[in-house]
């Protein structure tokens, strides 16, 4: 206090009763040593939107470009899955028969990989035998055709069929074909790699598959989970039940095909040509055909008669494969019109080759089940 009793100026912050001004903190607070914060950005601004969209459109090219690297893994649980569901139903009739469910996995497993090695055993030996003999006739069949006037002068010009007598002496033509040890070598470990994935996922696939289902829907709301459970249910019951439809109908086709082959002058190649028709039935829309034309054109390499016979008889057997057998067991599984499982196995196939052929049908049977339940019936209450 001055000598002259006038009232010394109170500091920042307090009055001149010694209280603290409620307001001071707020402007202490806006004057920082770095500036006064500016307004908040405007949201609505172009700028923003502008640098918020390319941020998503470069976050999901970047995800685009994940999944296009990582699809050949994708595709093999994509696979397994699909076969874990289409073995489930053997899994759930050993179950109900009372075994536990690791003791039913194991079962299946064991069965089903014994199937893949008779087909194996059974094939492996049919195919070096029939490349040897190729190789073995093709010399002959080369003498035949240079009693071609065309071919002779073809020949006169270009030595053609010199130099391939020569290759096939050397064994160069089969190592051309089928391609070099190292590429064969590369290939077969490659394969039995795939293999052993899609064997361990499966069996994964099959062990915790209820688990891995009540984990996938407790992602869902409360509110709606049960339907989400129920329709999740279905879509692998149909799922399930094509897959192993598809392999019903095949082994129908395989052990016809072994019935018949056995009592023509081709049975030797018999248990090998059923095989290849049954694998090669599991294809939607044209597996049957490719199979039919494989083992008429060897009958007929073998025998006129035999070949008019086995034409005849795969013509019979398909129309009472798609008008009897495969609506049978098909008709617990997949409830789609016929035009839509013919444009979903076009569009797998053009996607994904013979393995989205395969998936498409499945696949497009749970796209409808979701539309039906979901999309119409939203659609309805409007």
């Amino acid at each position: 206090m001055s000598g002259s009793g006038a009232v010394d100026e109170a500091p920042d912050g307090v009055t001149e009763h010694g209280g603290v001004d409620p307001a001071a903190p707020a402007a202490a607070a806006e004057e920082s040593p770095y500036g006064k914060p500016g307004k908040p950005f405007d949201r609505r601004s172009p700028y923003y939107y502008g640098f918020v969209g390319a941020l998503g459109a470069l976050t999901a090219f970047w995800l685009f470009q994940a999944i296009v690297g990582i699809g050949s893994v994708l595709m093999l649980v994509v696979v397994s899955f699909f076969l874990a569901a289409g073995l489930n139903p053997a899994v759930m009739f050993l179950e109900r028969r009372g075994l536990r469910r690791s003791l039913s996995v194991t079962v299946v497993i064991l069965a089903a990989i014994g199937l893949v090695a008779l087909f194996l055993v059974a094939i492996v030996p049919v195919i070096t035998d029939q490349v040897q003999a190729i190789t073995k006739n093709a010399p002959g069949w080369l003498d035949e055709l240079q009693k071609n006037k065309r071919i002779q002068r073809l020949d006169d010009e270009y030595h053609i069929i010199d130099k391939i007598k020569d290759r096939i002496d050397e064994g160069d033509l089969v190592a051309g074909i089928f391609g070099n040890a190292v590429g064969i070598g590369l290939k077969v470990v490659s394969g039995l790699f795939n293999a052993f994935v899609i064997l361990v996922l499966t069996l994964y696939f099959l062990a915790s598959l209820d688990s891995s289902k009540a984990a996938i829907y407790r992602l869902a709301p409360a509110s709606r989970r049960e339907r989400v459970a129920k329709l999740g249910d279905k879509v692998i019951a149909n799922i399930g039940g094509y897959v192993s439809g598809a392999f019903i109908v095949a082994l129908c086709a395989g052990l016809s095909s072994l019935v018949f082959l056995w009592f023509t002058p081709v049975a030797k190649y018999a248990v090998a040509l059923a095989f290849v028709v049954a694998v090669l039935d599991v294809i939607p829309m044209i597996g049957a055909t490719l199979g039919a034309i494989i083992v008429s054109a060897i009958a007929f390499a073998t025998d006129i008669k035999t070949g008019i016979i086995c034409v005849i008889f795969y013509v019979i057997y398909q129309q009472f494969e798609n008008y009897v057998i495969y609506p049978r067991v098909m008709s617990r599984s997949v409830d789609l019109p016929g035009a839509v499982i013919v444009i979903a196995a076009l569009v797998g196939s053009a996607l994904l080759g013979v393995v989205g052929a395969l998936l498409a049908i499945p696949a497009a049977a749970a796209v409808l089940l979701i539309i039906r339940e979901v999309v119409v019936k939203r659609q309805d209450q409007r």
